[in-house]
């Protein structure tokens, strides 16, 4: 009897050991995206209705797996999206960047500014294979507030 009841106990520790090794690393995900001001979507499409309003104006509804991280600095941004297209959005212009990257994130690369070549609104962008990496600086958005005579340009 002795033997059945520690192996029970075992058997359920160990169950309970491997739940929390399978339900651990998403609830800390969650945890860590709530503190950095990390926004998940599975689409530009969901990311443009989320009511926050922090996703773009000129992120397309198709992109996927579209990762937004802000900041408590008005104006500094990161974006990360699959473009299925493998095109810059519609609108977007050709140039270097305009501001620097401010933030840093474990999914947005260190040479992104080395790979800039376009502008989409206020954020600088690289498109890489069918990754876009995008930046907004809250001086380049500042400064765009103050130029515009009709209040600030849409990011």
């Amino acid at each position: 009897m002795r033997g059945g009841r520690a192996a029970t106990v075992v058997l359920g520790a160990a169950a309970a050991v491997m739940l929390l090794v399978m339900v651990a690393p998403a609830a800390f995900q969650r945890m860590q995206d709530r503190m950095d001001h990390t926004a998940r979507y599975p689409s530009g499409a969901a990311a443009k209705a989320d009511r926050r309003g922090a996703a773009p104006g000129w992120l397309p509804d198709s992109a996927t797996g579209v990762v937004l991280l802000g900041s408590d600095r008005q104006g500094d941004r990161l974006i990360r999206a699959t473009l299925p297209e493998r095109a810059l959005p519609a609108g977007c212009t050709s140039g270097g960047p305009l501001g620097g990257v401010r933030l840093s994130a474990p999914w947005f690369p260190a040479d992104a500014p080395q790979r800039a070549t376009a502008h989409c609104g206020l954020y600088d962008v690289a498109l890489v294979g069918d990754q876009l990496y995008g930046w907004q600086d809250a001086a380049v958005v500042a400064a765009s507030r103050s130029a515009a005579p009709n209040g600030p340009v849409v990011p």
